[in-house]
């Protein structure tokens, strides 16, 4: 695993927009089904507010990634400012935007408010999904996490990828029902 830098940004993009093409709880945000500008465009905004609160990390064969967020370093920038207001016209939509909102602020109410790593997307391509890469990476950033004693959070809508994180050790400690069911797992193996 390293540590992706600005200018791996593109096969990050590339990486979780292929990754993320059918998922629920994406699709759920961006106004359109299964658009990949707009999946691009929530990807990209990802990528940056991770740059810029959290790390990104890429596998080493650059097949993976995962963008990590840290809740407890989010501050008040004209940076994230500009980002959201992209997010907004490039991904969501001005219609959708209240929809968003009231989703955010339900997946904020179930979240602890306690320093932790936010797991936000982990992504494989999928010609290289099933081969043992994802599971590497997630391997060495619930490890390197441990190290830092920060437990790793993150929410999935994807039910076929629950025994996976469980193999991990994440546990459900939420639900949340939106028109489908968003799992909230927490791995805390400090």
């Amino acid at each position: 695993m390293k540590k992706a830098i600005y200018s791996d940004k593109k096969i990050v993009i590339d990486i979780l927009t292929l990754s993320f093409y059918d998922n629920q709880s994406v699709n759920y945000i961006i106004s359109e089904k299964h658009n990949k500008t707009q999946i691009k465009a929530l990807m990209d905004y990802s990528f940056e507010q991770c740059y810029l609160f959290g790390s990104i990390y890429l596998s080493d064969d650059m097949d993976a990634c995962a963008l990590i967020l840290y809740p407890q370093k989010k501050h008040f920038s004209f940076k994230a400012i500009w980002l959201d207001i992209n997010l907004i016209f490039k991904a969501i939509g001005v219609t959708r935007i209240f929809k968003a909102l009231k989703r955010e602020a339900a997946i904020k109410k179930l979240q602890p408010k306690i320093d932790m790593a936010y797991l936000w997307f982990i992504g494989v391509i999928p010609s290289s999904q099933h081969t043992g890469i994802g599971s590497k990476l997630l391997t060495e950033i619930i490890e390197a996490k441990t190290k830092e004693h920060l437990p790793v959070f993150l929410e999935t809508s994807t039910v076929i990828n629950l025994p996976w994180y469980k193999r991990f050790g994440f546990e459900i400690y939420a639900k949340l029902e939106l028109g489908y069911t968003l799992f909230f797992l927490k791995v805390d193996q400090n």
